[in-house]
Formats: structure tokens, C-alpha cells, sequence
């Protein structure tokens, strides 16, 4: 084919889109302003936040934090580096997002009738990053301005705050504080003599890779360095300096010689500090926590005490393996100081057949010769979390091919058998035993919490047939067994926080009229209440929403459930238009495939892009819809598009059961994953009137290296890469779609270019298809303004391919 006629085809592809986008159901003009949901979603939406919380390591001390719900998209318009897979804020020093504080309150925990003191944050910026003295009696913030991110230290006595001055905080890879007491942290800064930035006026050639035999399946990634300027970028503005500051004084200097550093932590308690710094060569194919590292131990005023070594970068690795040779650091939090790593033992590669993954190393102080092996793990090695007293710690061990959990309590030298402290599947939810609580030491460093010689303290969700009933089990290591202290009753959610020192506990109690507010309960059975917050509904009108868990199975028996909700004007025997969102999960057996999620007393609140915001338009919605596909972890795609339609036969059938769903008007929708089952089903099916598919990947081919639980490549199973992509069955897909992406989605495998080609796909074989871009939104919608206008998409979608419950009949 002649380069002429090329051109012209092109060209007339070219066109065909533009009219495609300016014809197809939206006009040019439309394309190119934010719409606004109605005015029932719009009043729930900008309605005031509930405040989070945090207890200072004391127990003395309350914080209630108000976050900005939304930011605004003159946020995420700011400029901008994407570099090593981060999006950086080069003026500021930090990552293009915080988490912004709107309101900072404190109270006295101790003391119920303590009024509440609100930290006044000055104007001048965006405070965010809540920490705490180990002491309890201060607190640190950041606060980004247009050019530096400052550190702020607050007073709990007084609560005030105050800058400290002379410091500019770098917090690209690693935001976290090195506390070698109460008063004295190491923080990672801006240097001193740091330079310009390096300046490009054009390339200085051609961006090259290449690999000759050898085997190296990354998975699809985005903002990688593509290029020697992308490095000297990179390793200009990630480059910080370790700098001691004295908070009582405010004095501060630097320490040690600047590098890019990615991880700060202190090691025990004599004040020497670990640091891990990133080293060339970098990569063009993975992202900077993968990059190769120097670890290396140094005391307070920033010597060298030992080079540990390098981790390697990860290259080259087997689909779901590992680096070999060290590759996770930790350090003992307690007097001891031990440091230790992780090494694999059946050569980083998952399918090797060996009786242990990995071995756990220790190397002690004066951290000379060689570590010395402690512990062996049968799956991989995925945590270390030191116990209160010395010598002991908590090791993850996780089998992937299985989807199998344990958790094991080991002596750190090796001196007493492990003892297992849960053994389930990842998917068991009945089956988790919580999360310990934890202690934190004077070295700001968090430790599993010890109460009376040999009692671990559990938190858990507390999954069941009746929903989630929160609790808090007492451990004992001597008997092996859990003593429930406290589980939430029947007709309130209500979640354990913490076991204060005094035996009281402290919860937030919630119900599904009642908002979330804090209670100190006591006495021998907790049966005494006393409240500490008294948060007010801040959406008084979404209590008129009724909700139900309902639970039935689909055609081979697995159970399924859904929570149904009604709109606020729904009268019964009203068969109305129906919305489903789910997230398909993979489950190895069908027991734990049809375990109930959530709660019937959980406050409803509903924030952001949620479908519940349909409600108020009069929509039905069927939330969290339960999506199992079940099977051997290496198989259990091959029947993905049977399981799913079974799925959602037996969600519609069971709606239309109810008599609140109309079956030949519903939709289906989901994120993510969620998006590429709501494509499949539209593919393969006709049971759904249309569908909403949101940040989806709709092309496997894409992703050759594996996606969701797949572990074998395109190469390994072509057909079932194949089958699973909706864009190969456009021609087939003639429900209407709408696809909604985020510009800037840096999601591994969902790229906007997933989106795009589907369109194009659909368009181009008479589908029926609209497609909207998020300027500026990554995999989540974060402005107000693309929240906004997605809810209008849906709900506009919603009236267009099913009726409007609300339309005059």
C-alpha cells in the first residue's frame, strides 16, 4: 500500500471518530462542560463529612480529623512529574495527592466531660499527615504550600501548632519520621545545596531498550522513565537529605550525605537508624519501589555503621515470583536492635516445588560477619510484626497457588517450635481472627501489644451469617486459645477501637439511623456506656432508604447475596428499573464463595461516584452484588464467562422474585474489574438492558503477563486471554454501554487506552456507546467536578436505556 493512500485512510478514520464523539448522543459543546447531577444527589453529595480519629500513643488523647471530601480540578490540573511510576509534585516536594485536613479537634480521652479544643490551621496551605509523639504529647503535620512542603509541630496541651522552621520536607518515596525519642526525630528533606533541576531543551536521541534471551514478564505499568533526561529528572527531585531536628528548639541540620532515599526507620533503641537508598541502574520496565536498593545502618549522627547490601532490582522475575537474594528489611523496634531480611529458597520462581519458600535472617549488633537463619516459611514470606517483651514476632506465610493464609508466632532465635495463630483461606472471612493491637515504643516504632505475660488482644471484623458483629478476643499464647472480651450486639454495628489500659474499651457505635459516634464502655461485662462524640446526621433525607441483605443461591447451589436497597419513594409492589453493581471475587471452594459481607446496621452514607446515589433519582440498586467464580486458582478463568452469567441470572431472577425489580429493565455496572465483568456479560449474554463500566480493561492481549488472579501468560492460554476481552466480540455487543475513564488512570492494567479501543471497537461495528474522559483522574475520581459529572452520566444513562421512575406516568 502506497504511504499516499495510507494517509488517506488514516485521515478518514480520523474523521470518522471525530464525528463519532461529535454526533454520536453528545454534542461537541456538551463533551466540553461539567454537568451536574440533580438536585437530590447534589444536596448528598456536598453534604458535611463524618470525622475520623486517632488515639495518641498515651490513651490520653483524642483527634478528630475532618478531611476535604473532594478536591477540585484545578487541584489536578496542577503540574505535574510522572516519573518511576509516581506522580510528583516537583515544587512541593511531594506526591501529586495528600490527604488534606479540613478540621483537627482534641479532647481528652480520659475525661468524658473534657470539652473538645480545635487546632487552629493557618491559612497558607494544605495540612495533612497526623503523627504523634511516642509520648503522646505532641504532634506533627505537614503542610503543602505552592512550594515546599513544611513541618509543623503541635501542642497537645495547648493545641496549638507552630512551624518548624528552615525545613523543607521531601516526601516523594518516603514521608515517614525516625523518632529517637519524644523530642529528637530524623526527617527526609530537601538538601541544603540541592541544585536547579535539570533543563532539556530538545532530546538528545532515541529512547533505546533492549533484551536478548532473556525472560522478563513485567506486568503493564504506567509512568515509567523512558529515558536518560526521565532518570536525571528522577534522581534530581527524589534525591532528600537526612536531617536531625530537635523539636523543642527548633534546631535542625542535615546528617550524612543526601541520596534517594526510599525507606527511614530507627532500629532499637540506641538510636542507630536503617535507610534504604534507590541505585542505578533504573528501569524502564518497572516502577521505583522495585528498583535496586543499598541498605545500610547508621547512628544518630548519620556515619556509615554497615553496607547490608544491595536488594536487586526486580527484573527478570517469574510471573507472581520474587527477587533472589535479600529482599525486605526489617528492623527490631526493641533493645535488641536485630536486623533482618527475607531470602527466597526456591528461586524466586512460584512454580518450584519445594518444602520452603523462604528463610527468615537476623544479624545483631555490632552487625558483623554474616545473619544467621531463623525461620522457614512453606508459602511466601509476607510480614514481620515484633511482639512487646523481646525475642518474638509475628510472621505472615501466604500460599498464592492455594489463596491460603497462616500466621505464626515464632521465637526470633529459633528456640521454641512456631506456634500457629490462624491457618485459612485468603477468602474466609468467618474464619479471620483480627488484627493485634499494638503498643507504640519511645522510638515511635509500633509493637504487637502483650497484656499479662501472654495475652495477645485481637480486633476483627467479625464476619458471620448475620453480618459483621465486631469484637475483641484475648489471646492467651500459654492455653492457644481466643477469650471473647466484647462482640457487637444485634441491633448496632459497633466496632472495637482500641482496650484501654484501664480495661475499658473504646468503640464507634453506629446503626442504620444513628451515625458513627465514639463510646467508652466498662464495667465486668462492658455493659456501661459512656459517649464521647455526638456527630449529627449530616444527610437526614437518606434514612427514608430501605435496605435488606438478601441471600439465595444460583443454579449449582453456591450461595450468593446482594444488599437491596429501595429509593426513598418506593411504595411496595413497585416493580422499578434496576440498577446492579458488583466486583467479581475468585474463590477456591464454594463454602467460602457464599460467605455474607457487611452489616444491616451500618449508618448509610453515601460519598463520591457511589451507584447509591441512583436511589435518589428512584432507582432500584442491588449493591454488591456477589460475583464468586470458583476453582483451582490456576484454572478457574476457563469457566469465568459461565460463572458470571450464572451469577447474574440468579441476581435477576431473585429481584424479579421480590417483586421490586422490573427483569427486562436492569442494568449493570462496575469498576475496575468490576467494568471488564460488566463487558463480559454484555458480550455473552442478553439478560442486562444496558450497562455502566467505569476504569475497566476490556483487551487481555494487553496484559499478556497476567491480570487479577490469572497467573499464566497469553502464551500459556491464549483462548481464555482471548474469550475474556470483550473487544474481541464488538460486533456482538449491542447492549448499550457506557464507558466512563479517568485521562490519567495509572492503575496497572487499566489503561484509557482500553477504553478508547473498545469505543472505537463498538462504533465501528454499530454498537450502541458512550464514552466519557475524566480530564486529570487517575483509576478513582477525586475532583468534585468529575464526581459530579459521572453521577450525571450514570443517571442520565439510566433514563435513556430503562424509564424514569420519576417521570410523570
Amino acid at each position: 500500500m502506497s504511504s499516499s493512500s495510507s494517509s488517506k485512510r488514516w485521515a478518514m478514520s480520523a474523521l470518522a471518530l471525530a464525528a463519532a464523539l461529535a454526533f454520536g448522543g453528545a454534542s461537541a459543546a456538551e463533551s466540553q462542560v461539567y454537568q451536574q447531577p440533580s438536585a437530590e444527589i447534589r444536596a448528598v453529595l456536598d453534604a458535611k463529612g463524618l470525622p475520623g480519629h486517632s488515639i495518641s500513643p498515651d490513651q490520653k488523647t483524642l483527634a478528630s480529623i475532618e478531611l476535604k471530601r473532594y478536591r477540585n480540578i484545578a487541584e489536578l490540573a496542577r503540574p505535574i512529574l510522572r516519573l518511576a511510576g509516581k506522580r510528583i509534585d516537583a515544587a512541593a516536594s511531594s506526591p501529586q495527592l495528600t490527604a488534606n485536613i479540613e478540621s483537627l479537634k482534641l479532647r481528652e480521652l480520659t475525661n468524658a466531660g473534657a470539652p473538645e479544643r480545635e487546632v487552629k490551621l493557618p491559612a497558607g496551605g494544605t495540612f495533612s499527615s497526623l503523627r504523634w509523639s511516642p509520648d503522646g504529647k505532641r504532634f506533627l503535620l505537614n503542610r503543602r504550600t505552592a512550594n515546599a512542603t513544611e513541618l509543623w509541630l503541635g501542642d497537645v496541651a495547648t493545641a496549638k501548632v507552630q512551624q518548624v522552621k528552615g525545613i523543607k520536607l521531601n516526601t516523594i518515596l518516603e514521608a515517614d519520621v525516625a523518632w529517637l525519642n519524644s523530642d529528637e526525630i530524623v526527617v527526609l528533606t530537601v538538601p541544603d545545596k540541592r541544585g536547579p533541576a535539570p533543563q532539556f531543551e530538545a532530546p538528545t536521541g532515541p529512547s533505546i531498550q533492549e533484551s536478548m534471551g532473556r525472560v522478563s514478564p513485567e506486568r503493564t505499568l504506567q509512568d515509567l522513565l523512558k529515558n536518560s533526561q526521565d532518570e536525571a529528572l528522577f534522581t534530581h527531585v527524589a534525591t532528600s537529605a537526612l536531617r536531625r531536628v530537635k523539636l523543642s528548639t527548633g534546631a535542625s541540620h542535615e546528617i550524612g550525605t543526601p541520596g534517594v532515599y526510599a525507606s527511614l526507620q530507627a532500629v532499637g533503641t540506641s538510636g542507630t537508624l536503617i535507610t534504604e537508598r534507590l541505585v542505578a541502574p533504573y528501569s524502564y520496565q518497572v516502577t521505583w519501589n522495585d528498583f535496586g536498593r543499598q541498605v545500610e545502618l547508621r547512628d544518630a549522627g548519620g556515619k556509615l555503621l554497615r553496607d547490608l547490601g544491595r536488594i536487586k532490582l526486580k527484573e527478570s522475575v517469574p510471573v507472581e515470583g520474587v527477587i533472589t537474594g535479600p529482599r525486605n528489611y526489617w528492623s527490631s523496634p526493641l533493645a535488641d536492635g536485630a536486623v533482618y531480611w527475607v531470602e527466597a529458597l526456591d528461586g524466586g520462581d512460584q512454580k518450584n516445588k519445594v518444602p520452603f519458600r523462604d528463610k527468615l535472617m537476623r544479624l545483631d549488633p555490632p552487625y558483623q560477619g554474616e545473619g544467621k537463619e531463623v525461620h522457614r516459611t512453606v508459602g511466601r514470606l509476607a510480614g514481620l510484626s515484633f511482639v512487646e517483651g523481646g525475642n518474638r514476632a509475628i510472621v505472615g506465610d501466604v500460599d498464592r497457588d492455594k489463596l491460603w493464609i497462616a500466621g505464626d508466632l515464632i521465637t526470633l532465635d529459633g528456640s521454641a517450635k512456631p506456634q500457629r495463630l490462624q491457618d485459612r483461606s485468603m477468602r474466609d472471612r468467618y474464619g479471620d481472627p483480627g488484627q493485634p493491637l499494638t503498643r507504640v515504643l519511645a522510638n515511635g516504632r509500633g509493637v504487637v501489644r502483650v497484656d499479662g505475660g501472654d495475652k495477645l488482644i485481637f480486633v476483627g471484623q467479625g464476619a458471620s451469617r448475620e453480618g459483621d458483629l465486631p469484637f475483641i478476643d484475648s489471646y492467651s499464647l500459654k492455653e492457644g486459645k481466643a477469650t471473647r472480651l466484647f462482640r457487637s450486639g444485634q441491633t448496632h454495628y459497633e466496632r472495637p477501637m482500641t482496650l484501654l489500659a484501664d480495661g475499658r474499651v473504646l468503640t464507634s457505635r453506629e446503626s442504620y439511623t444513628e451515625p458513627p459516634n465514639l463510646v467508652l464502655r466498662s464495667g465486668a461485662d462492658f455493659s456501661q456506656m459512656q459517649a464521647l462524640t455526638s456527630n449529627a446526621d449530616p444527610a437526614p433525607q437518606l434514612r427514608n432508604i430501605k435496605r435488606e441483605l438478601v441471600k439465595f443461591k444460583r443454579a449449582d447451589g453456591v450461595e450468593l447475596s446482594f444488599w437491596l436497597y429501595l429509593p426513598p419513594d418506593y411504595k411496595a409492589g413497585e416493580r422499578r428499573p434496576t440498577f446492579v453493581w458488583a466486583y467479581p471475587l475468585e474463590f477456591t471452594d464454594a463454602s467460602t464463595a457464599g460467605q455474607v459481607s457487611g452489616s444491616a446496621n451500618r449508618f448509610t452514607t453515601v460519598t463520591g461516584a457511589s451507584p447509591l446515589m441512583l436511589l435518589l433519582d428512584g432507582y432500584v440498586v442491588l449493591m454488591d452484588a456477589t460475583m464468586p467464580v470458583v476453582g483451582d486458582p490456576k484454572t478457574v478463568n476457563d469457566s469465568f464467562v459461565e460463572q458470571i452469567t450464572s451469577n447474574a441470572k440468579a441476581i435477576i431472577d431473585k429481584a424479579a422474585e421480590l417483586g421490586v425489580s422490573d427483569p427486562k429493565q436492569m442494568v449493570v455496572g462496575g469498576h475496575s474489574y468490576g467494568a471488564f465483568m460488566t463487558a463480559n456479560l454484555l458480550a455473552h449474554n442478553d439478560l442486562f438492558k444496558a450497562g455502566i463500566a467505569r476504569s475497566g480493561a476490556y483487551n487481555r492481549t494487553l496484559t499478556p503477563f497476567g491480570f487479577q488472579s490469572e497467573r499464566r501468560t497469553y502464551w500459556e492460554a491464549q483462548d481464555v486471554y482471548l474469550r475474556l476481552s470483550p473487544f474481541n466480540y464488538a460486533d456482538k455487543l449491542k447492549e448499550p454501554i457506557l464507558l466512563i475513564h479517568g485521562e490519567s488512570d495509572d492503575n496497572p492494567g487499566t489503561f484509557p487506552i482500553q477504553s478508547a479501543r473498545l469505543y472505537q471497537a463498538l462504533a465501528g461495528t454499530g454498537g450502541n456507546v458512550r464514552y466519557v474522559v475524566l480530564p486529570h483522574e487517575s483509576h478513582g475520581y477525586s475532583a468534585r467536578e468529575s464526581i459530579g459529572h459521572t453521577l450525571r452520566e450514570m443517571s442520565d444513562w439510566m433514563k435513556r436505556q430503562t424509564s424514569d421512575p420519576r417521570a410523570p406516568k
